[in-house]
């Protein structure tokens, strides 16, 4: 199987790397391909593009990685991904590894997420996509989160084509993890954002601070918190069922300046030069002016 392997923190982040090694330990063809610095909080966002630019291509070394193409490139994780379902990086890829990202991604803040982003533009471009992220901490146990990774890659390659996994795993070592639970949503991530300070027009502080909102057990923040992986299935872009708004937006836009034009063109004067020969033999006729 080859397998894109990605993040959002960049190519020199630490977690990158141990994920990568496990996928090739498990068998896999891997290029790497990461952003050239940070950029968390891309989502799936691809950076400016235009066709007089040259997006910018390095060859990078990582850590027991020899043999393994990896680059850094000059944008998003979600242009990594295009790029390589595009041919620019080597072989397609069939499915798409992203992370290991150091801090949960949880709860419907994953919308704003590079590392949940990479995984979704993968099905957005026709294959899976596995987002993996775990638990804060002075020191990161990032094997405990590469291990849980190829299990959860084992089952996704086993799934339907555009399968998206979201996993989060607690900083912890293997053996102490609780278990593995299926989880919904929480309303909001370990963190939550908050406005520190304005700068009258010049500009605005903000920052991520903890929170002690109770949220409901199975939900993804909640079983990380309590020492559980926590493992959701994620949809990109979808439509929404039908509803009545095409109609309210045709009757406030459309209706007043439809009925409008209708009256101007009622009331258009008639040509007098127009006639019609009514001694002529039937046929086709001419037509020199206005429709009768």
């Amino acid at each position: 199987m080859q397998i894109l392997v990605t993040n959002d923190d960049g190519i020199d982040a630490p977690g990158i790397g141990p994920l990568a090694r496990a996928v090739v330990a498990a068998g896999h063809d891997v290029v790497v391909a990461a952003p050239l610095d940070d950029r968390s909080g891309s989502s799936a966002a691809l950076g400016r593009l235009h066709v007089d630019d040259t997006i910018v291509l390095e060859d990078r070394r990582l850590d027991g990685l020899a043999g393994t193409p990896c680059f850094g490139v000059e944008g998003p994780p979600a242009l990594c991904v295009m790029a390589a379902r595009l041919g620019g990086l080597g072989p397609l890829p069939d499915l798409v590894v992203s992370g290991i990202n150091p801090g949960p991604n949880t709860g419907r803040s994953v919308l704003h997420s590079g590392t949940v982003g990479a995984a979704l533009t993968a099905a957005n471009f026709g294959i899976s996509g596995l987002a993996v992220s775990m638990g804060v901490g002075e020191v990161y146990r990032w094997e405990t989160a590469a291990e849980l990774a190829m299990g959860a890659l084992a089952w996704l390659l086993e799934q339907p084509a555009k399968t998206v996994v979201n996993l989060n795993v607690p900083n912890c070592r293997l053996e102490d993890v609780r278990g593995v639970r299926w989880a919904t949503l929480a309303p909001f991530g370990t963190v939550r954002a908050a406005l520190v300070g304005a700068q009258g027009g010049s500009g605005l502080q903000m920052e991520l601070r903890e929170h002690d909102e109770q949220l409901p057990d199975d939900s993804d923040t909640a079983l990380v918190n309590a020492g559980y992986a926590a493992v959701t299935l994620l949809r990109g872009i979808t439509a929404a069922p039908a509803s009545d708004v095409a109609d309210a937006i045709e009757l406030t836009s459309l209706a007043g300046a439809r009925a409008a034009n209708h009256r101007s063109v009622g009331a258009a004067p008639r040509s007098s030069g127009a006639t019609t020969d009514r001694s002529a033999p039937a046929g086709p006729r001419a037509e020199s002016g206005p429709h009768e």
